[in-house]
């Protein structure tokens, strides 16, 4: 059976702009092509490629790759709130499969995720749980970070496994492209007290934010930063929009070349274009999964540089 693919970007700005990008239009259309196609495709199973943002996962324990056997979203900025209709038994059996593999994912049956799924869930299947989804998270945000290379076999498995299932399959993958996030996300230790031992622990030691205090901190600072963009106190170079090391990383996706990701310098990829580019993670596995159950190479969508939504915004897809 088929495969469809998309990979879209995320941000908490996208509903609490300061100022509507110039391209704004041609943003919500082509997430609106794509939420059209993905009802025309009536996908059986999603299976989704996600981050974190320390809200469900935490620096006491971080897995490079989860795979959720029940999963539910928590409400914060740019997320929505709710459970995922997930089919236990066939994420069991992708773990199983994976593991087969050669690739060996940590399980969750509780996980907790936050607006790097729900966000494109929500968006592009018409709810949480509206289909049945299988949610993957790879760690993209703290270091030691994943090699790129693990990602792609990763996503390879899981396309091999995909192919298995006799469904019609939707690879969905959240994140990217240049963005640098650090004033809501500091690096460990470099934020105030509280806010370490909340990435830490999830507020399990002394000193931490409570999840609530943790999620109202996010949803005041991200509407002060959409009105400090507006003002030209934070700019693209503030937060590494970078379009010419986001035209790379499309060329090598859109010509299907995926391993040659395998080589890429995570630490100058951030340097360049921030840390937000490790969610990209999340397209190379997609892409990777799609590609191995048979796939088309993926198609640009839409791209644009949007300071006012906080990062460059990319939609590929591919059938």
């Amino acid at each position: 059976m088929p495969t469809s693919l998309i990979c879209a970007s995320h941000s908490p700005l996208l509903y609490c702009y300061a100022r509507e990008p110039e391209t704004w239009t041609e943003l919500q259309r082509a997430y609106a092509e794509r939420t059209a196609a993905v009802e025309e495709f009536d996908p059986e199973l999603v299976i989704a490629f996600g981050a974190d943002h320390f809200n469900g996962f935490f620096l006491k324990l971080m897995p490079s790759f989860c795979v959720g056997l029940n999963a539910s979203a928590t409400g914060d900025i740019g997320g929505f709130s709710g459970a995922l209709d997930v089919p236990t038994e066939t994420a069991i059996a992708a773990v199983n499969f994976l593991r087969a593999n050669d690739i060996d994912p940590a399980t969750s049956t509780n996980m907790t995720i936050d607006h790097g799924f729900s966000q494109t869930i929500h968006n592009m299947c018409g709810g949480l749980a509206a289909k049945a989804t299988i949610p993957i998270f790879i760690n993209c945000i703290a270091e030691p970070f994943v090699p790129f290379r693990r990602s792609r076999l990763m996503g390879d498995a899981i396309g091999r496994f995909a192919a298995e299932t006799g469904k019609r399959v939707l690879l969905l993958a959240s994140g990217g492209m240049s963005h640098h996030p650090r004033r809501y996300y500091p690096k460990l230790g470099e934020g105030p007290s509280e806010v370490t031992a909340w990435q830490l622990s999830g507020g399990d030691d002394a000193g931490s934010l409570t999840a609530e205090e943790w999620i109202d901190r996010l949803e005041v600072m991200h509407h002060e930063g959409a009105k400090m963009i507006v003002r030209g106190e934070r700019t693209a170079k503030d937060m590494r929009l970078n379009d010419k090391s986001d035209a790379r990383f499309l060329d090598v996706l859109t010509r299907n070349a995926l391993d040659e990701f395998d080589q890429w310098d995570q630490q100058k990829l951030i340097e360049d274009a921030g840390i937000g580019s490790m969610e990209l993670h999340t397209w190379i596995a997609a892409a990777a999964a799609h590609k191995a159950a048979g796939g088309t190479a993926p198609v640009l969508d839409f791209y644009a540089v949007t300071p006012e939504l906080g990062m460059a915004t990319g939609v590929v897809h591919a059938d």
